[in-house]
């Protein structure tokens, strides 16, 4: 029998694989971080080497210790950063430059350039999204106009995109699948996803040949099986979506108007709309949530590009802390008299401004303020943030402001900030019992198409509370903090 699917997490700072069991729980972990590249100022890229063989490890690490071979597995489920760019030679499987992240924001004059040409009502009508440099598009214009004789070579068809998933499923076949699923096609810039189809007129734009592009498929699908010797004997893959969306899976999000937020490097609330393609009016982007048996599950997205990466800095940058896990006693330790705001502005800001040029500052700095201070202002900034992207979100669709807001990531552990979230969103926060809804996420995908899994409703019912956070703080101090966080806001815009 074979009753384990794997989660392969490949993520911003590390990779990650999950064995999981067929009661959801989780078996084996292996874990591998790798090193970040910053080449210039707003450059963020990644050795596809290093992407690629802490994968490999990390599934081997986890199967070792779970005790498992290839042929107790099911399926393999692959979740991935979304929008990390990277173009490899087909003959050769070799990158031809490292993978250009999605905190990048090298091209951001080149967006401004097509939005002056008055184009991004075309690309916000076809692809939901917004012209900015987070998103995959422009990441292969430019890896195609400043990588020497890359354009020919695609021109040629010698060559080939993909996201993370994309890379990895080429690597884990051999070469045999290139292939995606809809949600990251989804975060592209090239795809319609009205229509579920790579869109002509955009990649003429953006002067990108479509023999570039990866097949699209379902989420839950048939996407190929592992070479023979990377874990003993073949192993089917059979679920793909992007991080975000894999969450959102994760955490059963799947009736209209639930919604996930999720705080990893980075933070990214996701709204289920159904059926229903939802046009923000509100600087959020739409978005495919899934495809699951040919049918699209849209969403509506706010991403917030700097979240942990704030108690990173502190710990790294700054060195007020040594693990992350003290920023939330030191936050509790702050001088409740003071007030101070950070703005994490690091790579600019996210939705709902969409400021590519600002950049983070701290206000309300006093003689007294240290340490504690900082790293209170740190963890609210991802509250504020959240509160920004909830508050956008309500204005588009309406019915969900009533919906708890169910949480994952790594800063969900942090019982002070849950509290300050639903205390500044002024809704109950719901963190489940199961913390792994990402790879959760992927892991279902992968075991419900090989039928070792339930479906929707059966999975649904598995979702477990582990603590509801529910607000606490007075209405007038609530508004006074926000007021004060707005402010910041405009101060910091470019």
């Amino acid at each position: 029998m074979k009753n384990y699917v794997i989660a392969i997490d490949q993520g911003t700072t590390s990779s990650r694989a999950i064995v999981f069991d067929t009661n959801f729980r989780i078996v084996a972990t292996g874990q591998q971080e790798f090193q970040q590249h910053f080449p210039d100022s707003g450059w963020v890229e990644h050795e596809p080497e290093d992407i690629w063989n802490t994968t490999v490890v990390t599934v081997r690490q986890a199967m070792d210790k779970a005790g498992v071979s290839a042929g107790d597995i099911a399926a393999i489920g692959i979740t991935n950063q979304r929008e990390t760019t990277l173009i490899w030679d087909r003959d050769t499987g070799k990158p031809i430059h490292r993978a250009i992240v999605w905190q990048d924001r090298r091209t951001a004059p080149m967006c401004e350039r097509l939005k002056a040409d008055g184009l991004e009502p075309t690309f916000s009508e076809k692809t939901g999204l917004l012209l900015d440099p987070y998103f995959a598009g422009t990441k292969i214009a430019w890896l195609l106009d400043n990588v020497n004789g890359a354009r020919a070579r695609a021109e040629a068809g010698r060559l080939a995109f993909g996201t993370v998933d994309s890379f990895l499923l080429w690597r884990l076949t051999g070469g045999k699948a290139h292939v995606t699923d809809a949600s990251n096609a989804s975060r592209t810039l090239l795809y319609n996803i009205r229509d579920n189809a790579w869109d002509e007129e955009l990649l003429r734009i953006l002067n990108i040949p479509e023999s570039l592009l990866p097949e699209v498929k379902d989420c839950a699908d048939d996407f190929g099986e592992t070479a023979s010797a990377l874990f003993g004997s073949a192993i089917t893959i059979q679920g793909v979506a992007g991080d975000q969306q894999a969450a959102l899976i994760g955490q059963a999000c799947f009736d209209r108007g639930t919604i996930k937020s999720t705080y990893g490097t980075g933070c990214f609330a996701v709204l289920n709309t159904g059926d229903q393609l939802v046009r923000s009016q509100n600087r959020l982007v739409s978005t495919i949530g899934y495809r699951l048996r040919g049918k699209t599950t849209y969403a509506l997205e706010g991403s917030i590009f700097v979240a942990g990466a704030a108690v990173q800095w502190l710990r790294d940058g700054l060195k007020t802390l040594d693990n992350a896990t003290q920023s939330g006693p030191m936050a509790a330790k702050a001088d409740p008299y003071q007030q101070v705001y950070l703005v994490p502005a690091f790579v600019g800001l996210g939705a709902p401004h969409w400021d590519a040029n600002a950049r983070g500052a701290i206000f309300g700095i006093t003689r007294g303020t240290g340490p504690n201070e900082i790293a209170r202002a740190a963890l609210e900034s991802v509250c504020y943030q959240t509160f920004d992207l909830l508050e956008a979100m309500e204005a588009d669709y309406a019915g969900s402001s009533d919906a708890a807001l169910r949480v994952d990531g790594g800063m969900v552990a942090s019982d002070w900030t849950m509290q300050r979230l639903a205390d500044i969103l002024d809704r109950p926060v719901h963190r489940p019992e199961v913390l792994e809804t990402t790879a959760l996420g992927a892991a279902w995908l992968a075991g419900m198409h090989a039928g070792v899994w339930p479906d929707e409703e059966g999975f649904a019912a598995t979702w477990k509370l582990d603590r509801c956070f529910e607000p606490t703080i007075a209405p007038d101090t609530r508004l006074q903090l926000i007021s004060g966080w707005r402010d910041a806001v405009r101060r910091t815009l470019s």
